[in-house]
């Protein structure tokens, strides 16, 4: 052991230790091992001792405590897991030694040397290497502008402490600038505190004068005096220190905790003397009849979402570049924030118009009133027990695709509406002729006596036969002209029908050629080999019409009809 403790190679017989080492132990020393070291674990055994009388840790792995067979320790020991003395004899103590950093002072270069850098002129690195702003003309060309060199750092074998030493080597004068600066700072503090106190004692001397001079002033302002000092009561302010202690909570005031005993109810914070949620939330009372709804629903009502919101804005805008500030700068964070979000909306007002216009579906978004899309109204409608309508509109009939409701020559009902021994007439007047005049409840009288003489009664009856009978003709012409023209305008609208039928027949015969053609084409194309296919990329692509549609669902192979092998 004296041998590895100078520095001496220890004489070892590497023969006898290899058979000690891989000697085959019975089970009975291996299973005496095992227990004696479950003894020391326990504290029931002593540990065991190394070289130097002291107790190895039983605990410690084998692998650690059993040192390599050429070092020759014969009894456990730790040594071999320390620095060895010959190796530390290398390290280099770094408290002692100087290591300097940085150009060389006060030295002067007159002329370029050999094996120089081009660029700058020292002579500790290369044109390469230098760190200097590239020249126009180097120091090598111009003789001018040398630098120093810098001083080259050795390679130091350093010990376990020494390579994780942050400090090896720091220059404690460069620390000497840090200090001047807060020398500084706190000079012009001095001096402004002083400025200040030379100022507040001229205030005091300015207020003592005014209080010693004849106050001429009323009671009112003794009253608005003493109003003052009873608001500033509870306040303890002092201007020329500048400190404003904080109130105390009010004796007479009911503590948050206190609101609702409930260990399951809202959490009180102590340290922040807090309680974010709503002690009544369990409660079921609403928040306008509770004394205290919680921390957070300040957070929530009047302007707190917004100054939240401008926030958020100014941190985001901030982190792209821009230079904002909720408190500096208020206006223009909103200036900047209306701006913003009006461009958003135009943007996103420009993207939909653009989808709408590539894909339509315009008349989707008009949503149909509420009353039709929900079946529900705001009117207010009242019925009876017996269902029968009391306060509201009344209900709308539906109405038929003829003409109803409309009443010729002053009739009040439609013509059927009166029926009488098998005929049908009008209501308002019992007339059954079809094209008379209404003469209203006259017409439903039962007929006078027959007292005139028959040959003046006969006349009258002619000449209201003869006039009816006039009056029909010229209806039954006017009809008759009415029907002329109608035929005429539908043979026009026939005539124009046909013409459109014949223009369609020929496209579709056209459509019908293009199909077959174009379907020839695919199958000599697919039966060419795929190699030799041409391009498709030049194909004209549009929008078949409606004839190019029906040629394809004509010519178009259907395999499921049991009827298409019969026409091939």
């Amino acid at each position: 052991m004296a041998a590895v403790e100078s520095g001496e190679a220890p004489k070892v017989d590497k023969d006898k230790i290899k058979a000690e080492e891989f000697k085959r132990k019975s089970r009975h020393e291996i299973r005496k091992e095992r227990e004696l070291d479950e003894a020391r674990k326990a504290g029931t055994a002593p540990a065991e001792v190394d070289e130097e009388g002291k107790d190895i840790n039983p605990h410690i792995p084998q692998f650690i405590v059993k040192a390599p067979w050429y070092l020759g320790m014969e009894k456990p020991t730790l040594k071999h897991q320390k620095a060895q003395p010959e190796r530390e004899k290398n390290f280099v103590d770094m408290e002692k030694e100087v290591v300097r950093r940085g150009l060389i002072k006060n030295q002067s270069v007159t002329k370029f040397r050999k094996g120089a850098c081009e660029n700058c002129g020292a002579m500790t690195h290369k044109k390469k290497d230098c760190l200097e702003r590239p020249r126009k003309i180097g120091a090598k060309f111009s003789g001018q502008g040398f630098v120093p060199d810098e001083y080259i750092v050795p390679e130091l074998e350093k010990s376990f402490e020494g390579k994780r030493d942050r400090w090896v080597g720091y220059d404690s004068s460069r620390y000497r600038e840090v200090i001047e600066d807060y020398d500084k700072l706190e000079m012009a503090k001095a001096k402004l505190r002083a400025d200040k106190l030379e100022q507040d004692v001229d205030e005091d001397e300015e207020e003592q004068e005014k209080e010693e001079a004849p106050k001429n002033q009323g009671s009112e302002d003794e009253y608005k005096v003493a109003d003052e000092e009873a608001v500033d009561a509870g306040q303890k302010f002092d201007a020329k220190k500048r400190i404003t202690v904080r109130n105390l909570r009010i004796r007479e005031d009911t503590a948050k905790y206190l609101y609702n005993l409930d260990p399951n109810s809202a959490y009180y914070d102590p340290k922040a003397r807090s309680m974010r949620e709503n002690p009544f939330a369990t409660q079921g009372k609403d928040v306008t009849e509770v004394p205290y709804a919680g921390d957070n629903f300040v957070r929530y009502t009047g302007e707190a979402s917004t100054i939240s919101q401008a926030q958020v804005f100014a941190w985001e805008a901030t982190q792209a570049g821009a230079d904002l500030h909720l408190q500096s700068e208020p206006t223009k964070l909103a200036i900047m924030k209306n701006s913003v979000e009006k461009r958003k909306d135009e943007l996103t007002t420009e993207h939909k118009q653009t989808i709408l216009e590539k894909y339509g579906g315009v008349e989707h978004l008009e949503a149909p009133p509420k009353s039709l899309l929900l079946a529900q109204t705001e009117t207010y409608i009242e019925y009876a027990q017996d269902g029968s309508l009391l306060k509201g509109p009344k209900p709308a009939i539906p109405k038929s695709i003829y003409e109803e409701d409309i009443h010729p020559n002053n009739h009040k009902s439609v013509w059927g509406s009166f029926w009488r021994e098998g005929q049908w007439g009008y209501d308002c007047c019992h007339s059954f002729i079809k094209n008379s005049y209404c003469v209203g409840e006259a017409g439903k009288l039962p007929p006078l006596p027959m007292t005139l003489p028959v040959a003046i009664v006969d006349s009258d009856e002619a000449k209201a036969e003869r006039k009816r009978q006039k009056k029909a003709k010229n209806e039954a012409k006017k009809r008759e002209k009415e029907e002329e023209l109608k035929k005429a305008e539908k043979k026009e609208k026939t005539d124009s029908a046909g013409d459109e039928d014949d223009e369609k027949a020929a496209r579709l015969a056209k459509a019908l050629e293009a199909e077959e053609r174009a379907q020839k084409e695919a199958e000599r194309v697919l039966a060419e080999d795929e190699r030799k296919r041409k391009y498709t990329s030049m194909h004209e692509t549009k929008m078949p019409t409606e004839e190019e549609m029906e040629a394809y669902r004509i010519k178009r192979a259907r395999p499921d009809d049991p009827m298409a092998a019969a026409f091939l």
